[in-house]
């Protein structure tokens, strides 16, 4: 029973990432200005999660010192700000598949950057150094054919979707390849800030353990950051209107449900079936993101885009199959570090028994 909820509540995470995907891309599509979204969704976030920290954790809450403040204010411009705009403009050149295949990257780009950082180590000669190297390889190659090489265009489900009707309505919204190729090196530049903002996350928090707080600190520095780069990029007030349409549906959905439900369903997961288990189930965002994408937009998919996303998914597991395996080696080393110690104190036992006897 415990392992069907782990399944379904990690399935129930990607699709919750893919609707985020389609329903950003919507609000875009349909006029509203990349900057101004992330300042709304960031002040939803805000707004929901602030009187669930107050109430739960403001007895608990640990001491905030101004070297640790500005750290977090840090974290925040480029983790959660710089990357969220960064996101907002390469989906705006692209599409919500290709912004979800791009996803795939994360782990291996958070593996690279801890590499580099000096927190992650890799032994070329062994298995797993191996693995680890052909992930990072098949991800290159993955990008370079998702940027350089398009291909034939396969029209998934094209008279049954919910918003265009004909293919002549559609060919407008395919985007020129100059257009294509700085919308995906946006989709990986915002990758790294994010990767970026995942390696150093685990520092902050060894400092400020309160993970809801630290989490609504951040979502309201965020806010306030969005709202300075909205602002010098548009005062036009028809940038800033929303009311009852796709606009106030996108901003609440990805306010809300990405930022608060999901944040809670992932500390499940990671807390029951352990990390890798969840950037296992990342390529479903890909997959659900495509069906749902075929539905509502009646997108058509380029054969680069699929063969790119194989490689990037390939990418991905042969990464995580190499993490796994050196974290199994440690774990043997150990034990036969311990089973050496007791062997050891074993010996020295019979030793000074029979140094007694002797005596």
């Amino acid at each position: 029973m415990e392992e069907k909820k782990a399944l379904l509540a990690v399935l129930a995470i990607q699709l919750v990432y893919a609707g985020y995907f389609l329903l950003t891309k919507l609000a875009f599509d349909v006029g509203m200005n990349t900057f101004v979204f992330v300042f709304y969704r960031q002040a939803a976030a805000t707004l929901f999660l602030l009187p669930i920290a107050i109430s739960l954790e403001r007895k608990t809450a640990p001491p905030l010192p101004l070297s640790l403040f500005i750290k977090i204010f840090m974290l925040s411009l480029i983790g959660i700000t710089m990357s969220l705009d960064i996101v907002g403009v390469g989906l705006k050149y692209t599409s919500a598949s290709l912004g979800a295949a791009t996803s795939n990257t994360l782990p291996v780009i958070t593996f690279f950057l801890a590499l580099l950082l000096g927190m992650e180590k890799v032994k070329i000669r062994s298995r797993a150094g191996v693995m680890k190297i052909c992930g990072v390889t098949l991800c290159i190659g993955g990008v370079v054919t998702i940027a350089f090489y398009r291909g034939p265009f396969f029209k998934l489900l094209l008279h049954h979707h919910l918003i265009h009707n004909h293919l002549q309505q559609i060919q407008p919204h395919l985007p020129p390849p100059n257009t294509w190729i700085k919308g995906v090196f946006l989709m990986l530049l915002a990758n790294l800030c994010w990767a970026f903002w995942l390696v150093l996350q685990g520092r902050v928090l060894k400092s400020y353990p309160s993970k809801l707080l630290l989490t609504t600190l951040q979502c309201l520095l965020s806010t306030i950051q969005s709202f300075i780069v909205a602002i010098c990029v548009t005062r036009d007030p028809k940038d800033w209107q929303i009311g009852w349409n796709i606009r106030l549906v996108s901003v609440a959905y990805c306010g809300i449900v990405v930022t608060g439900f999901t944040f809670y369903l992932q500390t499940w997961v990671v807390e029951k079936k352990g990390p890798v288990y969840l950037s296992m189930t990342t390529p479903w965002i890909m997959v659900f993101t495509i069906i749902l994408s075929a539905f509502v937009f009646g997108e058509i998919i380029a054969l680069g885009s699929v063969i790119g996303a194989i490689l990037l998914v390939g990418g991905l597991y042969f990464v995580l199959w190499g993490k796994a395996k050196e974290e199994e080696m440690e774990k043997e080393e150990c034990q036969q570090i311990v089973d050496v110690e007791k062997a050891c104190e074993g010996s020295m036992g019979q030793m000074t028994t029979a140094t007694s006897t002797i005596k």
